[in-house]
C-alpha cells in the first residue's frame, strides 16, 4: 500500500553557523544521506560531513515544526583558504581553473551554495527547491559574500538559472562535467553579482531583496496540490 505524505501547514526555514548547532547539522546529515542514497549517489563531495567543524560554513534547514525533522537544507561555504569549497575538490582534478577562479574572489568574499535536498515528504508539492535556494542567495549577501559558486545537477538547472546563476563555460565542457558518476552531468554555475542580482528572475529577485531587509519573514503560498503553506524564513546572522 502506498504510503501517504504528511499534512503540511507550515514551513520553517532557519539559517544557522554549522559550528552553533551540533544537532541540527545531524538532522541535515541524516535527510541529505537518506535521499542520495535513494539515488544510488555515495560519492559526492557535498555530502561529506567534515564540514560541521568548519566555521565558515552556514546551514538553512526546513522544518514542518520549530526544531522538528529535517524536510529540506542547503549549505553555503564560505572560501577560506583552508578549506577547499566541495566545488574545487568535486571538479578541480578535472580542470584546475576552478582554483584560480575561486582564488580570485576569495578576497571580496565569495563561497559555494551546495548539498541542496529535498526529503520526499515535501517533493512534488512546488515549494522546496526554489524558495530554498532564494533563500541560500539572500543569506550569502547577509555574510557578506559578493560571488556564489554552485555545482547542479539537471533536475535543478531550470531554478538555478531563475535563481540569478550563470553557467561557468570558461571550465569543463562549457561549464558541464561528468559528475557524480560517468554517466551522470553536474554543471558549473556562479553568482557574479550577490548584491545587485542582475540575472534573478522576477518574483525571486523581489523575494531574495526583501528576505535581506527583513530577515525574518513569512510567505503565504498555495502547493501544487491546493493547499495553503505558510513559510517562515528566519535569516538572522
Amino acid at each position: 500500500m502506498e504510503e501517504h505524505k504528511p499534512h503540511i501547514d507550515n514551513l520553517y526555514f532557519k539559517a544557522f553557523r554549522a559550528v552553533d548547532n551540533r544537532d541540527a547539522c545531524m538532522k541535515f546529515i541524516e535527510g541529505h544521506t537518506h535521499v542520495l542514497e535513494i539515488f544510488g549517489i555515495t560519492q559526492i563531495t557535498s555530502a561529506k560531513i567534515d564540514w560541521v567543524l568548519n566555521p565558515d560554513v552556514f546551514v538553512i534547514l526546513v522544518t514542518a515544526e520549530e526544531g522538528g525533522r529535517a524536510l529540506a537544507g542547503g549549505r553555503i561555504h564560505q572560501a577560506n583558504r583552508k578549506n577547499p569549497l566541495p566545488i574545487e575538490d568535486a571538479v578541480g582534478y578535472m580542470d584546475e581553473r576552478i582554483y584560480q577562479m575561486v582564488e580570485e574572489r576569495t578576497d571580496a568574499g565569495t563561497g559555494e551554495l551546495c548539498g541542496l535536498w529535498n526529503s520526499w515528504d515535501i517533493a512534488g508539492l512546488g515549494i522546496g527547491s526554489m524558495h530554498l535556494s532564494t533563500a541560500c542567495v539572500a543569506y550569502a549577501d547577509l555574510i557578506n559574500l559578493s560571488t556564489l559558486f554552485g555545482l547542479c545537477a539537471p533536475a535543478t538547472y531550470r531554478n538555478s538559472i531563475r535563481g540569478g546563476f550563470r553557467v561557468i563555460n570558461e571550465i569543463g565542457i562549457n561549464g558541464k562535467f561528468y559528475y557524480p558518476k560517468e554517466d551522470l552531468t553536474a554543471t558549473s554555475i556562479l553568482v557574479d553579482d550577490i548584491k545587485g542580482l542582475p540575472l534573478t528572475h522576477e518574483p525571486e529577485r523581489s523575494i531574495a531583496m526583501n528576505m535581506r531587509a527583513n530577515s525574518i519573514t513569512q510567505q503565504q503560498i498555495q502547493s501544487k496540490t491546493g493547499e495553503t503553506i505558510t513559510l517562515h524564513f528566519d535569516l538572522t546572522v
